[in-house]
């Protein structure tokens, strides 16, 4: 989230300073792909009886996304209309001109709900992005906005629209499939049972990694058929105030290795926010991460091995 006090702390200065000292093992990725909770334009009207709107200025945060070698951003979350169909326009239009991937948002309902592929090193990566959140902010037939859905294996017009944009990126033959996914209440550190089954239906249906955000904490990590399911990863940078009982200003940067065409371990190396800018986590701050990611995975049935000052999960897929 790039906007409010972000935004005013980095328009103007080096792009790269929101990053700190992440910012080399940004560099050591083949692709960054992330979640962007906020507009980038300098235009729109604020949209009405909205408690948070964030939006930062394109000149200082697409130079930032492009320093970090963003690949791809999701926009299907609850913020892309924050400052109406304009801003989301020029968010889209910056993007493209970045050229940074996106999906998940445009200018009607069938391209919000289009599938991008990026490329990260030699991978070609399929990205379908939804969100279930925000109900008025949803794309049209003929007007702009996000790609809304219930995210919900029982809710049959959901499941079409899913599996239309499934198919749709599938087509395209990527070597890898992501479902990135803002999904599920602020502050929670558990996923629901329906998220979990939506979860396994995507995999079940040629989802390679399900990337879940929104509730603004980490949530535990699930293998099935040997692929992972990111149930939130938290934070990487924002401003928001943090949760003492929560540590919501803690998080993790997850890596996903893949040896010879298959995906091999998934690295979660922990992160906090300082000062409008995202940090390698003290020792402290490590590993009471490794210990939330622990307890938390282990309730899913998964595998946590350390790995540095971060924590290590085996795919074997």
């Amino acid at each position: 989230m790039f906007g409010r006090n972000v935004d005013d702390r980095w328009a103007g200065r080096d792009p790269g300073g929101v990053w700190g000292s992440t910012l080399d093992s940004l560099d050591a990725l083949d692709g960054l792909f992330l979640n962007l909770e906020c507009c980038l334009s300098a235009r729109g009207e604020p949209f009405p009886d909205r408690t948070y709107r964030f939006r930062a200025d394109p000149s200082w945060a697409i130079p930032a996304l492009d320093r970090a070698g963003t690949a791809f951003a999701s926009l299907g979350n609850n913020h892309l209309l924050d400052f109406g169909p304009v801003a989301l326009m020029d968010t889209v239009g910056h993007l493209q001109r970045g050229p940074i991937a996106n999906a998940g948002a445009g200018r009607n309902r069938d391209a919000a709900f289009r599938p991008a592929v990026a490329t990260a090193g030699d991978i070609d990566v399929g990205v379908v992005a939804f969100t279930d959140q925000s109900w008025s902010y949803r794309a049209g037939p003929d007007s702009p906005g996000t790609a809304w859905t219930p995210l919900r294996t029982r809710d049959r017009s959901a499941v079409r629209r899913v599996a239309d944009a499934l198919a749709a990126v599938h087509r395209r033959d990527p070597d890898l499939v992501v479902a990135s996914l803002h999904w599920g209440p602020n502050w929670e550190v558990r996923p629901a049972d329906s998220q979990r089954r939506f979860a396994r239906w995507l995999i079940d249906r040629g989802v390679d990694v399900v990337h879940g955000h929104s509730a603004h904490v980490i949530q535990g990590v699930e293998v099935y058929r040997g692929r992972p399911i990111l149930y939130d990863a938290g934070d990487y940078v924002d401003d928001y105030l943090v949760k003492p009982d929560l540590h919501n200003d803690r998080s993790v940067r997850a890596e996903l290795e893949i040896v010879d065409g298959r995906l091999d371990r998934l690295h979660l190396a922990p992160v906090e926010i300082v000062d409008e800018r995202v940090e390698r986590a003290t020792d402290d701050v490590a590993a009471w991460v490794r210990d939330r990611v622990r307890t938390l995975s282990s309730e899913l049935g998964t595998t946590v091995d350390r790995a540095g000052r971060g924590v290590a999960i085996p795919l074997g897929g």
